[in-house]
């Protein structure tokens, strides 16, 4: 005796489930699995960058002024973004992996279900089959055969409602499942969104404090320290005695030109001077000579 269309279609319609929630199954495990490693990462990322907050802040402390500002800015937006990510890792795990993680739980239910309809349609084919060895044994004993159709027709009726529950139960899942998915990937997207906004903004800023710093104002704190206090005061006084000892010389150069243009008059004064001495000196010998002449008269 072959089995009935109704039970042909009963086995179709479980080979479907059995296939759908193995799929569930197996699909799920790997995205739970998979973004389970995306948190991890995520959360190493954070470990990294936050030593790398520490490695700025060292570094800025060795730093000229505006430039070890800048750093120690920078330095501190960028630990704030790793508090958003934090939020971000737990959002995660909360919102995407867990859920996905319950549907371990969720697959095993059904299969549950499936298993007892699957117990269910056994049994009545079991019976079908007695009644068909029942009756090619004793075709007579109407007795034995009407018990035998009897065991059937329960067996029957118990895999219908076993079947329909299954039917309504994996409805249920199926719905479940696309509402799940729907928001198990809307929350992964609106987490990353907000992250990702935070960050921006935060970057915005740290990018601005980094660009801020004074370069010329470094620059000069460098150089003082290339040439200390006391250096300065030496080399500008070593400056300020060469321009001395410049104009000193300047003017020594200007007064010997102005004795040496100077020098010709006085000379032709004592030199006029002196003839006029002369001219007295001769005058005098004149008269003196007059006077002796005189005398001897």
């Amino acid at each position: 005796m072959s089995r009935t269309p109704d039970a042909r279609a009963r086995d179709t319609q479980t080979k479907q489930i059995q296939e759908s929630i193995t799929h569930v199954e197996k699909h799920f495990g790997e995205l739970c699995q998979l973004f389970a490693a995306y948190v991890r990462k995520t959360a190493r990322l954070r470990d990294k960058a936050d030593v790398l907050v520490r490695e700025i802040s060292l570094y800025a402390d060795t730093e000229t002024p505006n430039l070890k500002h800048g750093l120690k800015n920078f330095a501190d937006q960028l630990a704030k973004i790793q508090d958003y990510r934090q939020a971000e890792v737990e959002r995660l795990e909360a919102k995407v992996v867990e859920p996905l993680k319950a549907y371990g739980t969720v697959v095993k239910m059904k299969r549950a279900d499936l298993k007892l309809t699957q117990s269910a349609r056994n049994r009545e084919a079991k019976q079908m089959q007695q009644l068909e060895r029942m009756r090619q044994r004793n075709p007579s004993d109407r007795q034995i055969i009407s018990q035998a159709e009897s065991e059937l027709q329960r067996a029957t009726m118990d895999a219908t409602r076993t079947t329909r529950q299954l039917e309504e139960t994996i409805d249920v899942f199926e719905k479940q499942k696309i509402q799940d998915i729907k928001k198990i990937f809307g929350e992964f997207v609106t987490i990353e969104m907000m992250f990702h906004a935070k960050a921006l903004e935060v970057y915005t800023t740290a990018y601005q404090h980094i660009q801020n710093v004074d370069e010329e104002g470094d620059l000069e704190v460098f150089r003082s320290t290339l040439h200390p206090p006391d250096y300065q005061s030496r080399l500008e006084i070593v400056r300020a005695n060469s321009k001395t000892s410049l104009n000193r010389t300047g003017t020594s150069m200007s007064k010997s030109g102005t004795l040496q243009s100077r020098t010709p008059k006085a000379q032709r004064k004592r030199d006029e001077e002196d003839d006029e001495d002369d001219d007295e000196e001769e005058d005098e010998d004149d008269d003196d000579l007059e006077d002796v002449t005189d005398d001897e008269n």
